[in-house]
C-alpha cells in the first residue's frame, strides 16, 4: 500500500469510529457520576429489570402464570417469530432511530403484552388478544435488545466487558427475582392453577415505568469510556447505509457465523425448564418459589463467570477457553440431572402428572438441580455477550451482532414453544440438550482462532454512508495498518 493511500486511510478512520477523540472538559461531582459508564449500563439494567425481568419471572412460573398453557405457547411462539425477524434488522433500525427512542419502543410492548394476560384472567376467550400481544412485543424486544447489546458491549474497555455484563445482568434479573418474589407471596395460600389478578396488575405498574426509564439515558455521542476514549460520533446514516452495514458484518468478519448454533440455542432450554418440568412438576406456589431460587442463581452465577471472564493474569484467548470449558462441564451435569429426575414422567401425560409442592420429600434435589439450571443460563448469556465484545468496540457493529444474537436465538425459542406440545418433555430435553452441546462445539474454532488479546483498528471499521463503501469495507487493507494494535495503543 502506497504511503499516500496509508495516510488517506489513517485520516479517514475518526469519522467512521472516534476510538481516538477524548473529551477535553471532564464533567465532575454528580454529574460525573451520571456520565460514568457504568452507571449507564445500570440504567440500562433498570430499564430490563422493568419489562423483561418481570417477563422473564412470568414464563418462568410456566404458561405465563396461567393454569393452561396453550394459549400461553402460541403467544410466545408468535412473539418469537416476530422477535427473530425484526431483530435480524435490529441493528439498522437502532442505527437509524437511536437506542433511546428503540428502548423505549420495546418497553412499551411489554406492558402491553402482561397486561393481555390479565385480560385472559377476566375474560377467558380473549387468547386471540394475547398471541396478538405475543407478536407485537417480539416486534419491540428486537429493539430493545439490539440497543442494549449495542450500549452494553460498546460502554466498557476491553478489561472490563466481563464485569459490565454481569453487572447488567444481575440488575436485570433482579426483575426475575422481585416479580417471583410477588408471585410467591401473592399465591402462597392460592389453591388455583394459575397466578392472581394482582401478581399481573403489579407487573403492568412496573413495566409502565420502564417505558420512561430509557429519558434518563445520556446520549451515546457523549459518552467517554473509563480510559478517556470516546465511545461514539454521530454519523450521517441512511437505511442503504445500514442494510451494507449489515451484509459488510457478515461478509467481513465471518467467524461470527460460528457463534450462530450458539445464539440458537439460548433460549430453547427454556421450554423444556419452565413448562416441561417447572410447571408439570410443581402446584403454583412451589412453581412460583422454584423461578426465585431460578433468578437469584442467574445473579450469583453471572457475577461468578464475569469475574472468570475477566481474569486480568490470564489473556484474552486462554480466558475464553476456560469459560467454553466451564460451560461445557455445566450443560452435561445440568441435563443429565434433568434426565434422571423426570425419566420416570417421559411417557405421563402432563395433565395426569401429580404436581408436588414444596413440603414433599422429593422436592429438596429439585430446587437444588433448577438453581444450578438458573447459573448456567446466566454463564451461557454472559459468555455469548463476552464474545461478541471480543470481536469489536465499534457500537453500530456491536447493534448488528446484537442483533444477530436475539434474532437467532428468537428464532429457536419460536420453533420450540410451537413444537413443545407435540415433542413432550423427552424431545424438549434431548433437543435442548443437543443444541447446547452443538452450539458449543462449532463454537470452539472461533475460541482457538479468532479470539485476540486486543481489538485492533480494522476490527473497529464501519461505513460512514454510501458513498464511503469502497473506502472504507475492505478492513484487510486497514489491517496493514497495524494488526497487533490494541485501542489503548492507539489511543496513546
Amino acid at each position: 500500500m502506497s504511503s499516500n493511500t496509508l495516510e488517506k486511510r489513517q485520516s479517514s478512520l475518526p469519522p467512521v469510529i472516534n476510538i481516538l477523540n477524548k473529551d477535553s472538559s471532564k464533567p465532575s461531582g454528580l454529574k460525573a457520576l451520571y456520565c460514568h459508564p457504568l452507571l449507564q449500563v445500570s440504567i440500562v439494567g433498570l430499564i430490563c429489570f422493568c419489562g423483561p425481568g418481570l417477563f422473564n419471572a412470568l414464563t418462568g412460573l410456566g404458561g405465563g402464570g396461567q393454569a393452561s398453557p396453550e394459549v400461553a405457547n402460541k403467544a410466545n411462539a408468535a412473539l418469537y417469530a416476530t422477535f427473530a425477524t425484526v431483530a435480524w434488522f435490529g441493528g439498522s433500525v437502532v442505527n437509524l432511530i437511536g437506542p433511546i427512542l428503540a428502548m423505549m419502543i420495546g418497553s412499551a410492548g411489554y406492558c402491553l403484552y402482561i397486561g393481555s394476560f390479565l385480560a385472559l384472567n377476566y375474560h377467558p376467550d380473549a387468547g386471540g388478544f394475547n398471541i396478538a400481544a405475543g407478536a407485537i412485543l417480539g416486534c419491540c424486544a428486537g429493539l430493545l435488545w439490539t440497543a442494549q447489546g449495542s450500549l452494553m458491549l460498546s460502554y466498557p474497555t476491553e478489561d472490563k466487558k466481563g464485569l459490565y455484563t454481569s453487572i447488567f445482568w444481575v440488575i436485570f434479573n433482579f426483575g426475575g427475582v422481585i416479580g417471583s418474589a410477588v408471585s410467591v407471596g401473592t399465591n402462597w395460600d392460592s389453591e388455583q392453577g394459575g397466578v392472581t389478578n394482582s401478581t399481573y396488575i403489579a407487573f403492568v405498574a412496573v413495566t409502565a415505568l420502564g417505558v420512561l426509564l430509557p429519558l434518563t439515558l445520556r446520549a451515546p455521542s457523549k459518552m467517554i469510556r473509563e480510559d478517556g476514549s470516546a465511545v461514539v460520533i454521530e454519523r450521517a446514516t441512511t437505511w442503504k447505509t445500514e442494510l451494507i452495514n449489515l451484509y459488510r458484518a457478515l461478509v467481513d468478519d465471518p467467524w461470527i457465523t460460528l457463534l450462530f448454533p450458539f445464539f440458537f440455542a439460548s433460549n430453547w432450554f427454556y421450554t423444556y425448564q419452565f413448562n416441561d418440568f417447572n410447571a408439570a412438576l410443581h402446584n403454583v406456589r412451589t412453581r412460583s418459589l422454584n423461578g426465585l431460587c431460578y433468578w437469584l442463581a442467574q445473579i450469583v452465577g453471572a457475577v461468578i463467570f464475569g469475574q472468570l471472564l475477566d481474569i486480568s493474569r490470564v489473556n484474552r484467548k486462554w480466558r475464553a477457553t476456560i469459560g467454553w470449558c466451564v460451560l461445557f462441564a455445566m450443560v452435561w451435569a445440568t441435563n443429565a440431572g434433568f434426565y434422571t429426575i423426570q425419566r420416570q414422567f417421559f411417557d405421563t401425560p402432563t395433565d395426569q402428572i401429580d404436581t408436588i409442592d414444596l413440603t414433599s420429600s422429593r422436592y429438596p434435589h429439585r430446587i437444588v438441580l433448577y438453581i444450578f439450571a438458573g447459573a448456567l443460563d446466566a454463564a451461557w448469556q454472559t459468555y455469548a455477550y463476552w464474545m461478541m465484545g471480543s470481536m469489536s468496540n465499534d457500537p453500530s457493529k456491536l447493534a448488528f451482532y446484537a442483533g444477530f444474537y436475539k434474532g437467532l436465538q428468537s428464532a429457536g425459542a419460536a420453533i420450540i414453544w410451537a413444537c413443545d406440545s407435540q415433542m413432550g418433555s423427552l424431545g424438549a430435553l434431548a433437543s435442548s440438550w443437543a443444541l447446547m452441546a452443538g452450539g458449543l462445539l462449532l463454537a470452539l474454532p472461533m475460541v482457538w482462532w479468532r479470539i485476540k488479546n486486543h481489538t485492533t483498528l480494522a476490527d473497529e471499521t464501519m461505513v460512514r454512508d454510501v458513498e464511503d463503501v469502497d473506502e472504507h469495507a475492505r478492513p484487510h487493507e486497514l489491517g496493514e495498518l497495524d494488526h497487533g494494535a490494541s485501542q489503548e495503543h492507539i489511543k496513546k
